[in-house]
This record gives structure tokens, sequence and C-alpha cells, in this order.
């Protein structure tokens, strides 16, 4: 063969090698392509593809999936899977009117669960995406019985009584003349009612290690803030008890008077009265004392 001839075959072998290397990429690609469709058929990879149109087929009318709920919840009293149907029909017919009701639905249905978080989570939701509703209120309501539900006994952390008390007061403010207006004023009272059983339990903690100036903080802090509650007249005897162990009997006297002027028969108040007269002295009120002008910003003494 002659020089020639010799290197023009170089020539197109080499071309030819390069366009093989330039399209292997492409080839490796359809073989892995075609490894799936030869190997398993493609039945499984077409029936992916048909699922999805298959699920837009199969949703159930908007009021058939609440009133499975419905009976369910009433019937069946199944009320974690009326739950699950009520947020079917929010998620099959998200703007759908079904799908409001329904979702007010399963806020009520977790209640009445005992599941308070997922109760919480609907009701939320609710209000968020339907704040005019003339149902919004009890959804608002269903957040705060939800928190105030869960309200620990006074010797553990209060954050969930925080919370109820905060949720309770946003029903009061946003819908004060619905009817769940008042049932929100009846449970804040008990809220407030438990914080302040906790700082008196606390005070009386440091009554015993007798730590007085924090033990008055904790009473100061029921007569400012909890006077409504049935805590108050403990904390105005224990006041009284307090002062007069550090000698300020000024206060002592002041929180003794002001106790015998609100709460005449209360047990508190002989006992302040007592302690007040074993040390030769009567409960005088003090018009300058914080515990005087305290009980004034209410009406009370």
């Amino acid at each position: 063969m002659s020089a020639q001839r010799l290197g023009l075959r170089n020539r197109l072998v080499s071309r030819g090698s390069h366009r093989f290397w330039r399209s292997l990429p492409l080839m490796a690609s359809l073989a892995m392509l075609a490894l799936p469709l030869g190997g398993c058929g493609t039945g499984a990879i077409w029936d992916k593809f048909l699922a999805k149109d298959e699920d837009k087929f199969n949703d159930e009318p908007a009021d058939k999936l609440y009133n499975e709920g419905l009976y369910l919840m009433n019937k069946d009293k199944d009320l974690k899977a009326a739950s699950k149907k009520f947020e079917e029909v929010d998620r099959q017919h998200p703007y759908s009117d079904w799908a409001r009701k329904s979702l007010l639905m399963s806020a009520y249905s977790y209640y009445q669960a005992g599941d308070y978080d997922s109760c919480i989570g609907s009701a939320t939701r609710y209000v968020t995406l339907h704040p005019g509703s003339p149902d919004a209120a009890y959804a608002q309501y269903l957040i705060a019985a939800s928190h105030y539900d869960q309200i620990p006994d006074i010797s553990r952390d209060q954050g969930r009584t925080e919370k109820a008390i905060a949720a309770l007061e946003e029903v009061i403010r946003k819908y004060p003349t619905s009817e769940y207006a008042n049932q929100a004023k009846q449970k804040l009272e008990g809220a407030r009612d438990q914080l302040a059983g906790k700082e008196m339990d606390v005070g009386r903690y440091y009554m015993e290690k007798r730590d007085y100036a924090a033990a008055i903080n904790r009473f100061k802090t029921v007569v400012t803030r909890y006077q409504t509650t049935r805590h108050v007249e403990e904390a105005l005897a224990r006041l009284t008890e307090a002062y007069m162990a550090i000698g300020i009997v000024g206060e002592a006297q002041t929180a003794a008077a002001v106790l015998g002027h609100n709460f005449p028969d209360s047990r508190w108040y002989k006992d302040a009265y007592n302690l007040v007269k074993s040390g030769g002295l009567e409960p005088t009120e003090n018009k300058g004392s914080w515990i005087s002008k305290s009980f004034k910003k209410l009406g009370l003494g």
C-alpha cells in the first residue's frame, strides 16, 4: 500500500474514532433509558403517570365526604376518622364552601378527641383563611379552649396558661358581642386564678425559707395583677406577715386594713388582725401605700 493511501486510511480511522468517542455519552444515555424499558417493561412507568390522572377522576363529591365525616363523628364516635374525612374535603375541593365548613369541623373533631395541637392548627388556618366568616369567632374560641384545657397544675411551668390567657383575650377583643366572648371571660378568670395560685405557691416557699423580700414580690404580683382572684385574700394576709417579720409595720397595718375593709368575713383577715394586734398595733390604712393605691385602681378599698 502506498504511503499516500496509508495516510488517507489513518485519517479516516482517526476521524471515525473521534466521532465515536464524541457520541459515546449520548449512546450511554440511551442505553440507561432503555434498561428499565427492556428489563421491567413500560408498565411500571406508565402506571405512575396514569395513577396521577386516575387520582383526578377519583375525587368524591364534597358533600358526600362532609356527610360521611358527620356520620363518623356523631354516629360512630370515631373522631379521628371524622377529622380525616373533613380534611379530605379540603384536599379534594380546596376552594369550595364545603372546604370552609370542613376545616372548622375538623378543628372541632380534633378538640373533642383531645388532640389539641391539631385543633389549634386547623382552627388557626380557618381564622387565617376566613377572618370575616360568622364562624371565625368559634374557631378563635377553639384555639383558646385548646390551650385552656392543657393548663397544668401550679407546680409546673405555666407557659400554657399564659398562652390560654392571650388566646382568650383575643376572643374577647375581636368578637366582644359573640356568645363565645362570655365563655372566654369565664375561662379567663380561671386561667388568671391559676397564675395567681402559682405566685402564691412560690411565695409560700420563700416564706418558709425566711426570704421575706422574695416572698413579698410574689404576693405583690397577686395583689397588683390578680386581685380579682380568690388568692388575693391570702396574699394580703401573707403581706401582713412578711412585713411584720422584717419590721415594716406601716405596710403590715395597711395590708391588714385593706384586707379587713374588702373582705371583712375572711378567715385570712382574722389571722392578719391578730398578727398586727400581737405587735401592739391596729390595722390602719396608709393611703400612700402601694397596697392602697392598687385597690383604688379597681374601686376597691
